[in-house]
This record gives structure tokens, C-alpha cells and sequence, in this order.
């Protein structure tokens, strides 16, 4: 006899393709306070509340955005990025760590939201030891930065990049827990050579999981209020 494995139920309401079809600074400031939830194929859930992001502007900006992979124009490894929005773009880095970013606009204009940080909420060992930390580890280590969010979930390209976030049989996707506003603080990205000063770094006022929360020197906005700097 074959023993049904047990799926728990995902948290919240999944988040529709059109929350996604517009600029990635505007679409920034609202995915804060969203979860990226992860469904394990043994019925497992790991999540995760973003807490910070960064946009990055398809080739069709004036000016191009220089630190954008999209930058140059499709190729086989930004391909996700240039299709629908909504979708997982998962690169790889220094060959052994891997980063998330989420595909914005309408297909062919290859914005997208780099991931860089997110408050555990479901799944809290697990995401530690896919880290090598003790469970008792602090949150802020365990998914602070663009690469230890993805050790965390157990992100990889090869079995993650492309699949649609907004689709209700996807293993990823963005979902919406009714996390109430909370003030968004706006500043340039970090980690990057080209266009060090566009205020395109989007993250919680005061949250202790933002990757670097001493240089979180900036402007600030309401997350639904748009991300107009003052």
C-alpha cells in the first residue's frame, strides 16, 4: 500500500502575473513584506519574508542600466529574464553560490528584482542547517544576502531557474500573508561596479534581516505609496 506523504498548505494568497508586469522600481517598494515559499517534493514548505530588494532596468531604459544582465541584450543564460514577468532568473556565482531574481514587465523588456534578504517564517531548522548553522542560529544569518537566502530555500539553477512564481503549481512562488505597510527605505545598490549611485535598493525601515543594515542610509517611502524618492 502506498502511504500519501502529507503537503502542508502554503501560506497567504498567491501573487497574480500583473503585480509584476510593470517597472521594477515601481514593482520594488510592494514586494516587501511578501513571502517566497518553497515547496519541497516531499510535501515540505520553507518561507521566507522579503525584507529587501533591488531593481534592475531592461535594455529598453534610456540610459541602459550597465550593472543589469540584461544589459547586452538576451543570451542563454538571461533568457527567463526577456519572458513573461513572474518568472525565477537563478545565475550562478563564483561557481558555487547561487542568487534569485524575479522577471518584471511585459516579455521582451527584461526588468527584474534581485532578492537580497529575507526574514525566515516557515521551515526555521531546515533553512538554518541548508545554512550549516545550529537551530538556534540568528535569524539575520541565516538569509541575509542574496546568496545565503538561496542556501537556505535550497535554490539552484538547475532546478529552479525559469519556474513561474505566480503559478499555483509551481514549487516557488511569491505569495501575500496580509503583512501590514511598513516604511521602505530607498538607496543606491551595493555589491556592484557600474551604476553604484541609482537609487534602486529597496528594504524594512529597522528590520534586522536587510543584508548590511548599517549602510541603510537613505530615503524612505510607504511600501504601497510608490517609490518616488524625497
Amino acid at each position: 500500500m502506498r502511504v500519501k506523504t502529507a503537503t502542508k498548505a502554503l501560506p497567504g494568497r498567491l501573487i497574480s502575473r500583473e503585480f509584476f508586469e510593470n517597472s521594477p522600481e515601481s514593482v520594488a517598494p510592494g514586494l516587501l513584506g511578501k513571502l517566497l515559499v518553497v515547496r519541497g517534493p516531499g510535501g515540505g514548505v520553507l518561507a521566507g519574508r522579503i525584507v529587501e530588494v533591488e531593481a534592475y532596468l531592461g535594455p529598453h531604459n534610456e540610459p541602459p542600466d550597465p550593472a543589469a544582465h540584461s544589459h547586452r541584450g538576451p543570451t542563454p543564460r538571461n533568457q527567463v529574464l526577456f519572458g513573461p514577468a513572474g518568472h525565477a532568473y537563478v545565475y550562478s556565482i563564483y561557481g558555487q553560490y547561487f542568487c534569485m531574481n524575479i522577471s518584471c514587465e511585459r516579455e521582451g523588456q527584461a526588468g527584474c528584482l534581485l532578492l537580497r534578504a529575507l526574514e525566515p517564517v516557515m521551515g526555521l531548522a531546515e533553512m538554518a542547517r541548508n545554512r550549516g548553522l545550529d537551530e538556534d542560529a540568528p535569524m539575520w544569518m541565516i538569509a541575509s544576502g542574496p546568496s545565503r537566502l538561496c542556501l537556505a530555500l535550497g535554490l539552484t539553477r538547475p532546478l529552479h531557474n525559469g519556474l513561474d512564481v505566480t503559478s499555483t503549481g509551481s514549487p516557488l512562488q511569491v505569495r501575500d500573508d496580509g503583512s501590514p505597510d511598513v516604511e521602505v527605505v530607498i538607496t543606491p545598490r551595493i555589491g556592484i561596479k557600474h551604476a553604484v549611485d541609482w537609487p534602486l535598493r529597496f528594504a524594512l525601515r529597522g528590520h534586522g534581516c536587510v543584508s548590511g543594515p548599517k549602510r541603510l542610509a537613505g530615503t524612505s517611502t510607504k511600501r504601497n505609496g510608490g517609490p518616488s524618492v524625497e
